[in-house]
Parts: structure tokens; C-alpha cells; sequence
């Protein structure tokens, strides 16, 4: 019988920490939670499951897979992200190998000299921990773990150790909480300063910030920019807050925004509300009895 809960009163933090102490096999879906009008054992609002938001895979306590399901997960999209295909490539790979599932179009862009082994392993392997690390800094959600459930045999598994990813997504929740309170609101825009020519001269930026600046336009929201450029909120959030401390972008109203206060616009985000001691104990219990 699958593991049902909420990150509200369970956090993904916890339950990767309970999957590393089991070592444990299976799959922790997150969905998005619609409230029922009732609540919950602890008073709180009931919710249930909704569309699905993420998918994290362990196999013997180890991370091996991980996708957001409104982000291209996919091979090439993988590869594009983290520099090793420019846009043409993967534009023209995706024409040519539309049915060709990850495992196989690994080989294949390994024996054509588009990437290397490593190539691919290392970019699986960052595009799985910037996937949980967004995930490990939600605050609310439904959640379903299924014991011993694993993706197909077409799926690239990179085992990863859990101690650091929780040591390192603990580090990036608080980042992640100065980033909402710098940047509450996605659906603002971003602009050049005046003579930006002057600003960009001798600066060096990554391959990320550079393909963000690139639809850098009063027209086009952050939301819009980060799937464009197939970026999570954390991760879209982190490259604005650069651009925008080096002084290269301003953060402004895109047009047509209605016009809202600034306090309302840089209020805090809601604290996660505190664990409930009952909730955690009885799923320890259920996760160790699995």
C-alpha cells in the first residue's frame, strides 16, 4: 500500500532522509494540492491530490531519477541546458530521433561525437539535483510513495548519495526563502539599464545568464523567461537576483500589469507552518513497516 501524505505536515526533506536511512526502493510523486472544505486529523485544510508536480525516483536509498513535470526532462533538453548542445543541435536531434527514447539517443549522440559519456552523466546527474532541490523547498503539496515502483528500462538512472543532497537542499531552502522575498512575483518583467553597453562591457556570464538576458524585454515576464529557457522558479529566481545585483537588468511592471503597492509586492512568503509531532511519528512508523 503506497505512502500518502502532505510536504505541509511531512517535508521532503524528511522523506529523503527516511529514504536514505532504508535504503529504500520506489518513487515519491508531488502533485498539486486542491483544497476539499474540510479538514484534516490536525485541523488543517484537507486537500487532494491534483495535477502532478514532480517525480522523484530512489533505488536502495540513492536518487537515480527526477523530473518537474511542467520542465522538458528529456535528454536533449538536458544536454541544451547545461551547454553541451546549442539550440541548432537540439533542434535538429529532436527532428531526427522524435520516437528514440533517452537510452538510446545517448548512444547515439555518443558514437556521432555530440557528447561524451561524461557529458551526459554529468548533466543528468546536475539537471536531477536542480530538480529535487526545488522540490525539497516546497512548503505544500500532497504526496504519494510508492514502494518498489521504478521508470522503464528507457531511462538513464544516475545514482546519487542522499547525505549531501539534504545537506546541501537544506542550505538552498534558506536561499530559496531570500530569493521569494527579493522576487515574490514572477509575472513582473525585467529591463536594461541605460547605457547597458557599458554595463555588459568585460562581464563574464554563464551560459544560463547569458540565454536569459537574451529575452531580456519589458514584454516578457520571468515566468515567461524560465520556461523558455526550460528553468525552475529557484532557478530563474537565482540568475534574476545576479543580473539584477550586478546592476545589468531592473526588475519592472510588464505592460498592461495593474499597478499594485510595493509592500504587497515584496511581502514576505508564508512560513511553512511548524511539523505536527503525531503526523511525523505515524509516518516514521508506516515508512519503517513498509
Amino acid at each position: 500500500m503506497p505512502l500518502k501524505g502532505n510536504i505541509r505536515d511531512f517535508s521532503a526533506t524528511q522523506l529523503f532522509n527516511l529514504v536514505n536511512l532504508s535504503r529504500r526502493t520506489g518513487t515519491l510523486t508531488v502533485f498539486e494540492g486542491i483544497p476539499t472544505g474540510e479538514k484534516d486529523a490536525m485541523g488543517g485544510e484537507k486537500m487532494k491530490a491534483g495535477k502532478e508536480r514532480a517525480r522523484v525516483v530512489f533505488k536502495n536509498g540513492k536518487l537515480v531519477h527526477a523530473a518537474l513535470a511542467d520542465q522538458d526532462n528529456g535528454l536533449v533538453a538536458v544536454l541544451e541546458k547545461a551547454g553541451k548542445l546549442t539550440a541548432e543541435q537540439a533542434k535538429r536531434i529532436r527532428e531526427r530521433a522524435k520516437q528514440t527514447n533517452d537510452k538510446a539517443l545517448a548512444m547515439l549522440l555518443i558514437n556521432a561525437n555530440y557528447a561524451t559519456k561524461e557529458d551526459i552523466v554529468a548533466s543528468i546527474r546536475q539537471h536531477l539535483l536542480d530538480v529535487v532541490y526545488n522540490v525539497m523547498a516546497w512548503t505544500d503539496g500532497p504526496f504519494v510513495f510508492e514502494d518498489g515502483t521504478l521508470p522503464g528500462n528507457d531511462h538513464i538512472l544516475v545514482p546519487i548519495d542522499l547525505e549531501n543532497v539534504i545537506i546541501e537542499g537544506a542550505r538552498r531552502i534558506r536561499e530559496a526563502e531570500q530569493l521569494v522575498e527579493h522576487i515574490p512575483n514572477l509575472d513582473m518583467a525585467l529591463k536594461f539599464p541605460e547605457n547597458p553597453r557599458e554595463k555588459f562591457k568585460g562581464v563574464h556570464l554563464s551560459v544560463e545568464e547569458w540565454r536569459v538576458v537574451s529575452f531580456v524585454n519589458p514584454k516578457n515576464t520571468i515566468r515567461q523567461i524560465a520556461k523558455a529557457n526550460n528553468m525552475s522558479e529557484m532557478e530563474i529566481r537565482r540568475v534574476v537576483y545576479g543580473l539584477e545585483q550586478a546592476g545589468l537588468v531592473e526588475i519592472v511592471k510588464p505592460p498592461g500589469m495593474e499597478n499594485k503597492a510595493k509592500t504587497a509586492s515584496r511581502s514576505r512568503r508564508t512560513a511553512a507552518p511548524p511539523v505536527q509531532k503525531k503526523v511525523v511519528s505515524k509516518l516514521i512508523d508506516k515508512i519503517k513497516s513498509l
